[in-house]
């Protein structure tokens, strides 16, 4: 990045963590948008320039999350399955968790522990799952080579989302053990399924197990 794009990124981070430490502090509820901006030493009018709202600052690290997963799976092999596909873009996801600094590590924790903590923002961050679920089975549909209304996308990503919420349900003050909960996760996933499972159906032939890849 450029001088002027440095400056801005430390300008959002330090946003970020003014908030985070704020809510944490005073309680989200509590904290005012001058309050955080005040602990930057910039005016509310410069808060807005990088973050719409509250909310919008306290779940900006769970959208970015989301934003580089389906970055992942874009790029993804268009041969792969589409669970291999999203399970393998996942690892790369705990690749990126674990080279971490102190402080990005820090800055997770933090947000994880605000959210769960706070109701409001705990359903806009389901709200932001439901979100990009849509998007998921968009990109799985577009693999597959049918509509996203078709049924297949929909239990494909409904499946690994689902395995996403029982991870992100057990403890997460450790990023590790959430990253190594997760792969147990997805392995177990894997053999569980049968070879196959998530190719496309052809009309006629549901039910049919298909030979092994």
């Amino acid at each position: 990045m450029g001088l002027r794009e440095r400056k801005k990124q430390r300008t959002r981070d330090a946003l970020f963590d003014a908030a985070l430490d704020l809510f944490l502090t005073r309680g989200y509820e509590a904290t005012t948008v001058e309050q955080i901006a005040a602990e930057v030493d910039v005016s509310s009018r410069t808060f807005f320039r990088y973050f719409a709202s509250k909310e919008d600052v306290a779940l900006s690290l769970t959208a970015e999350e989301q934003d580089m997963f389906l970055a992942e799976l874009v790029t993804r092999p268009e041969s792969e399955p589409p669970f291999t596909a999203l399970s393998q873009s996942m690892r790369a996801m705990l690749g990126i968790l674990r080279e971490l600094d102190e402080a990005g590590t820090s800055r997770i924790l933090k947000a994880r522990r605000l959210i769960h903590s706070t109701p409001s923002l705990l359903a806009g961050g389901m709200r932001l799952v439901r979100e990009n679920e849509r998007r998921l089975v968009a990109e799985v549909a577009r693999r597959m080579g049918v509509p996203p209304d078709d049924l297949q996308p929909q239990f494909v990503v409904s499946l690994f989302v689902g395995i996403g919420l029982l991870c992100l349900n057990g403890p997460t003050e450790d990023l590790g053990d959430m990253a190594r909960r997760y792969e147990d996760l997805l392995t177990l996933a894997e053999r569980s399924l049968q070879p196959g499972w998530d190719l496309p159906v052809r009309p006629g032939t549901a039910g049919v197990v298909p030979p092994p890849r």
